[in-house]
């Protein structure tokens, strides 16, 4: 996912690490996180959120406009999916 520049312009990606792919849509994302056990909330206007399913504490939330995703979008991601995915500068 191409994130907003950092402080020294670099932007960032969300790397799906089995295949080493960067994750460009909300789609891509989705299916990877449904393949993981995670499961879509059907109900925000704003965000798109995906809650594991074993578990009711962890929440992933991205915005709905794929364009304004963040690298704190991308790391609570990679933090949430350990070794799953990663964030990288491009």
């Amino acid at each position: 996912m191409a994130g907003k520049p950092k402080a020294e312009g670099r932007p960032t990606v969300l790397v799906y690490t089995p295949t080493d792919k960067v994750t460009t849509s909300h789609l891509m994302l989705e299916e990877k996180l449904v393949s993981l056990g995670w499961e879509r909330y059907l109900n925000n206007p704003v965000l798109i959120q995906f809650h594991k399913r074993s578990s009711s504490v962890l929440l992933i939330s991205v915005p709905r406009d794929f364009s304004k995703m963040k690298s704190m979008h991308m790391y609570d991601i990679a933090v949430k999916t350990r070794n799953v995915f990663v964030v990288r500068d491009v």
